[in-house]
């Protein structure tokens, strides 16, 4: 009798141990945020400080970041802090005693609060997001560049006040380099719970890199041995792996991944991680939209499937090469010359302008259909403009850049 008794208590706390473990689990991450194979960037400074200091202005740094007022662009003044929206809607930006926030009126009557935590993207446009609980949301108000000023947030209409944009795990894998999510069993089974320490902002370098704990642990004991091991070299990657590596995030935006894309690896094969990729037809390429899907617009290129090139054979992700137009020509103009007969058909009406609008022509800004732009009630709607990566023949970019040339040539003479 008294082992049955024993028994049935030993049961009952099994049962307690067990749901009071489920209901704590999502506060218990991993003790390194990513595991102990992880080193941390910050330890990679001792050895690559150069290239560590001059990757901190690129655009993969500053993903994402902590929201503060040196990194927010949009005013806080009025009037000039507010989106008016519609029916005595708005939304004015505002500096508090505990913060930034975006705040929502009906008539002149305050309806919700929300704080600037989180700061999304940065150069074309910035979008927040706030914290509630361990779930995130997409503030309502973005600011974007063109405008110079605040606008509607991609996903949230123009016209009415919302908070309630849930920011799900696939957008943090392009933006961040972890954050833990809480799995789903553990509360009810909702989604897209994370555990806001364990968040490491930006992209940083074992995200492209890989895990470096192994790699730094030998250099340190081992600082006679200038041959870096443990770690992937990118240069040592085959053109699909490399490629693989950048269409994690450059790819298609309706792409459905089945394993988190922060586990992916230099190396690792996508297709592993999500359903096979959509490989547009011809007549289907005028459907790709130009934003996120640099590497599905790549692959349709001639130059692309003529070649050998991949996406480091234009870009150094270490440094900011943002702007610079002239640098992206030349690697035009290493393929496209004489030499190689196949120079550019229109180098004679051209001028000096074959050195300098190479990408214009063939690569020229375009309207995205996923992000539409609108500033306040008075203002038209700006096109979120963003350089295709189809590398083509554009006609009308062609004859404008034509017509600018001449242009330019007779105010010359």
């Amino acid at each position: 009798m008294k082992s049955k008794k024993t028994l049935i208590i030993g049961i009952i706390a099994l049962v307690l141990v067990c749901a009071w473990g489920g209901a704590f689990l999502y506060r218990q991450p991993p003790a390194d945020t990513r595991g102990p194979r992880y080193a941390g960037a910050i330890t990679c400074i001792k050895c690559h400080k150069n290239i560590y200091d001059a990757y901190l202005t690129t655009a993969h740094s500053g993903t994402t970041q902590p929201a503060n007022i040196h990194n927010i662009h949009g005013s806080f003044n009025g009037p000039r802090n507010v989106l008016t929206l519609t029916d005595g809607q708005k939304i004015v930006m505002e500096k508090r005693d505990s913060g930034l926030y975006q705040v929502g009126y009906v008539n002149g009557k305050q309806t919700k609060a929300r704080r600037f935590d989180i700061r999304f993207g940065g150069v074309k446009a910035e979008t927040y997001l706030y914290w509630q609980g361990l779930q995130l949301f997409e503030l309502p108000v973005s600011y974007f560049k063109a405008l110079k000023g605040w606008t509607n947030s991609p996903g949230y209409s123009p016209f009415h006040i919302n908070f309630d944009r849930a920011i799900v795990t696939r957008c943090l894998e392009c933006h961040s380099s972890y954050l833990y999510e809480v799995p789903q069993e553990t509360l009810a089974k909702t989604t897209n719970l994370f555990e806001k320490s364990t968040m490491i902002y930006g992209i940083d370098c074992e995200r492209c890199h890989g895990p470096a704990a192994e790699h730094v642990n030998f250099q340190t004991a081992n600082p006679e041995v200038k041959k870096d091991k443990y770690m992937v070299r990118f240069k040592s990657l085959t053109r699909q792996q490399k490629l693989d590596a950048c269409a994690v995030c450059h790819s298609v935006n309706t792409d459905n991944f089945e394993r988190t894309a922060f586990a992916f690896k230099p190396g690792d094969t996508l297709a592993n991680f999500k359903t096979p990729d959509f490989f547009p037809k011809k007549q289907d390429i005028t459907k790709m939209d130009v934003h996120g899907n640099q590497n599905g617009m790549l692959a349709v290129s001639k130059c692309f499937f003529m070649s050998n090139m991949d996406c480091t054979t234009c870009h150094n992700t270490h440094v900011n090469e943002r702007g610079n137009v002239m640098l992206y020509n030349q690697k035009c103009l290493n393929c496209h010359n004489n030499a190689n007969h196949n120079s550019c058909k229109m180098a004679s009406q051209a001028g000096d302008g074959l050195q300098t609008r190479c990408i214009d022509c063939h690569m020229p800004a375009m309207a995205s259909r996923a992000i539409t732009m609108k500033g306040s009630s008075d203002q038209r709607v700006e096109p979120y403009l963003v350089r295709t990566h189809r590398i083509a023949i554009y006609p009308d970019e062609s004859k404008k850049i034509m017509a600018f040339l001449a242009k330019n040539a007779t105010h010359k003479n």
